[in-house]
């Protein structure tokens, strides 16, 4: 068996083992499908910029200025050993994800430090199919910490399909009691939940980023903060959960895959022959716009 074909059987074995169902990657009609046949099947080449965090901010500042995403306080290979910053913030790595730790003083830093050894040494992606990951520098970075410096912010993850924002997932308490609630675009939730977190401040500001920052993808994930005065974009999700999240509900997979279908049958009438642009970069980190590849004009925006 070819690598292909391994990697097609570990898709479908970890999705039967999550859900007790093999996923149908010829005709996907679920969301979870739909992750896991991009998983094997899209390889847009800048995908691994969507998904380096240092990268996909140099995006989003390029189209939506930098008063719209959250700051970078710090970046690198190494943690040295004395913070190089007084502010609150939260230690990432560039190259994965679910890999981070917030940092108020010498001691969580040295902590913080600690552990991204680990971060570094380990490509993040492999065991899960998640091939955008692979071409990632491996890196660390630090970005500014919202809030009261003890309860991490609420997370807002908006789900666009086909450049219109549909779906506004709210994460809330990341550091103890994580949970997650869905709601459509007028912030209603589709699942009844024991929360009832009230809409963004920002919310239209915050649909109407998510969508300039989409355009030309048949599904995108873009993830804000609530700033002061407006959102603040913190990073892209091309595989939500690597597709083995299951929802408050069978009907919601079904329903946000049907957008996936729509979407993608759309992008492909429009992209045949049609002017369509990129984001990349060139040696020295800056933002080049004007190569063929998925992306439209809403570069130019």
């Amino acid at each position: 068996m070819h690598g292909e074909g391994y990697a097609r059987l570990r898709v479908e074995l970890t999705y039967l083992w999550r859900f007790g169902r093999r996923p149908d990657l010829e005709r996907p009609t679920r969301f979870t499908e739909w992750v896991q046949w991009r998983k094997l099947n899209d390889r847009s080449p800048d995908q691994p910029q969507l998904l380096d965090k240092v990268a996909s901010k140099k995006l989003a500042t390029h189209l939506l200025g930098r008063e719209a995403v959250l700051p970078l306080l710090w970046t690198g290979e190494i943690m040295p050993m004395d913070r190089p910053f007084g502010a609150a913030a939260m230690v990432k790595s560039r190259h994965g994800c679910k890999q981070y730790r917030p940092v108020r003083n010498d001691a969580e830093w040295r902590a913080a430090a600690r552990r991204s050894e680990r971060w570094r040494r380990r490509s993040y992606g492999g065991w899960l199919d998640e091939w955008a990951y692979r071409d990632i520098p491996a890196g660390l970075m630090a970005e500014c910490l919202l809030g009261d410096g003890r309860t991490l912010p609420v997370d807002y993850k908006i789900y666009v399909f086909g450049g219109q924002a549909t779906h506004i997932q709210v994460h809330l308490d990341r550091a103890s009691d994580h949970r997650w609630i869905l709601h459509d675009r007028d912030f209603r939730q589709l699942v009844p939940s024991r929360d009832e977190p009230p809409p963004p401040r920002s919310l239209k500001a915050m649909l109407e980023a998510a969508e300039i920052l989409s355009q030309g993808r048949d599904f995108l994930r873009v993830d804000f903060f609530e700033g002061c005065t407006g959102p603040l974009f913190g990073e892209f999700a091309l595989y939500p959960g690597s597709g083995l999240d299951p929802f408050g509900a069978d009907w919601v997979d079904f329903e946000l895959g049907r957008l996936w279908h729509a979407a993608r049958k759309e992008r492909s009438r429009a992209t045949k022959g049609g002017d369509v642009r990129q984001f990349r970069q060139d040696a020295f980190g800056n933002a080049i716009v004007g190569f063929p590849s998925p992306w439209t004009d809403a570069q130019n925006r």
